[in-house]
């Protein structure tokens, strides 16, 4: 038994677990494994872990920091790929591992759900939301395509600005497809945004981003994440262009315009200059036809205004000889007005009977008056004594004359004071009528102007005299 024991050959660990590693890369070699990504980590030190899986098992992957930017696309929990490398063991944990060199997704159906996905996310935040579209510049004065250098998507794009209309162009080169292509599309995107209006390198107004046509694989830089944000991102007005008409990238949700070709993103960025001209042209001859019909219409209203006003001169010159005409005959007025009152003054003071004729006219109908009664009153008496007779005379000689001589003395009464409202009689007890040069009756001493000229009428004639110095106070007497 011991013997037997003796055969068996004896290993260290660490020669079992080198013949292990020796037995797998001699066996394997360089394999291409297919399956889903779990597990994935990214460590500080910038290497790679993950597991891929299927339904029958799982194996260890990792990926070391200097193959990380040629991996060709960075591992996520879930998706389906085609990993290259090579299978080793790791000793120290008794483990066998693919150390990969490259990612490839596992077929298209891994692809478009990925980025359906993608867009869904992306959509759910808005990026994608036609709001957020902008117009294109009419006219602008640079564009900037983002493509490769070389290839006949540049050449397109050139030739069609050409024929159309001659504009700028500033080229940003950039990898379509490939490694690193995503993040140098995504930078060139934001340094054109960057760029400063007045910098010496002009901005572009719009941008052009385009590629020629390609399989799913080739054109997944467009479906980038990076790249997308950096479409919606964009400060400048964006046309998407990738592959084909057929073809949709998740670019063209972000840009502003998507256009089928990059001949017709240049299209779409540019108009016919003989179109244009030709539409100017047009508009400015609606302008112009319009602006005719305009003035003509105003015209027509101006012209039916001004004949529905009046003759403004015409109606100015008759008032200014009517004013004429009314100041004259005024000016001849006032005079023939001042005669006419002075005649009428006249004709009235004619008219009126001195004071002492009239006290004497009065004096003469009272006499007859007395005289009249004094005769009824005898007939009456007569009449009365004839009549009574018998009855013997009721009214005295003395009774008849104590009437006379009480109605006398009444009429003297009156007479008395008829004589002492006599304007004669005030005359004659020193006092004066003054009279303006007009004639006109003057009782303040305010209507008389300094230095006017007065005549004074006193009880036996009249004198003129000429007002100075200033009026008395009222109610006062001159010493």
């Amino acid at each position: 038994m011991s013997e037997i024991v003796a055969n068996i050959p004896e290993y260290t660990v660490a020669e079992i677990s080198g013949a292990v590693k020796h037995t797998l890369e001699a066996a394997f070699g360089r394999v291409r494994v297919r399956g889903e990504v779990t597990e994935f980590k990214r460590y500080a030190s910038g290497h790679l872990y993950f597991s891929l899986k299927d339904s029958g098992g799982k194996l260890a992957a990792v990926a070391w920091k200097g193959v990380v930017p040629r991996l060709g696309m960075m591992p996520e929990n879930g998706v389906e790929v085609v990993a290259t490398g090579r299978v080793t063991a790791y000793g120290d944990r008794s483990t066998y591992q693919l150390i990969v060199e490259r990612l490839e997704y596992a077929g298209e159906g891994a692809l478009l759900a990925r980025i359906e996905a993608l867009r869904k996310r992306l959509a759910a935040e808005g990026l994608f939301d036609e709001a957020r579209k902008r117009p294109l510049p009419l006219l602008p004065r640079v564009i900037g395509v983002v493509t490769s250098a070389q290839g006949a998507v540049i050449q397109d794009i050139r030739t069609t600005i050409a024929r159309r209309f001659p504009r700028s162009i500033l080229l940003w080169p950039v990898a379509v497809q490939g490694e690193g292509a995503a993040e140098r599309i995504a930078a060139a995107i934001a340094g054109f945004g960057a760029l400063p209006l007045d910098g010496p390198i002009p901005r572009p107004d719009v941008l052009i981003v385009a590629r020629g046509g390609g399989g799913l694989e080739d054109l997944m830089a467009f479906n980038d994440e990076a790249v997308v944000r950096a479409a919606a991102a964009s400060p400048i007005p964006l046309i998407a262009a990738v592959g084909h008409e057929t073809d949709i990238t998740l670019i063209d949700f972000a840009a502003d315009r998507r256009a089928p070709t990059p001949t017709a993103a240049a299209e779409l960025a540019i108009p016919v200059r003989i179109e244009l001209l030709a539409d100017l042209a047009q508009r400015a001859a609606r302008l112009a036809g319009a602006l005719h019909r305009l003035a003509q219409e105003r015209r027509l209203r101006l012209e039916r205004a001004a004949g529905a006003l009046p003759d403004l001169p015409g109606l100015t010159g008759a008032a200014r000889q009517r004013l004429d005409d009314r100041a004259e005959r005024l000016a001849l007025a006032l005079p023939a007005l001042l005669e006419a009152r002075r005649a009428l003054l006249a004709r009235t003071a004619g008219r009126l009977l001195h004071p002492a004729a009239a006290v004497a006219a009065g004096r003469a109908r009272l006499e007859l008056a007395e005289a009249r009664l004094g005769a009824g009153l005898a007939r009456v008496i007569a009449a009365r004594r004839g009549a009574a007779g018998e009855l013997g005379v009721r009214l005295s000689p003395a009774l008849l004359a104590a009437t006379l001589r009480e109605a006398r003395a009444r009429l003297e009464g009156m007479g008395a004071r008829l004589e002492g409202l006599s304007p004669e009689a005030v005359l004659g007890r020193g006092y004066a009528l003054v009279f303006d040069a007009a004639g006109r009756l003057l009782t303040r001493a305010r209507e008389i102007a300094p230095a006017a000229a007065l005549r004074l009428r006193f009880a036996d004639g009249a004198v003129g005299a000429r007002a100075e110095g200033s009026s008395a106070p009222q109610g006062s007497l001159p010493l």
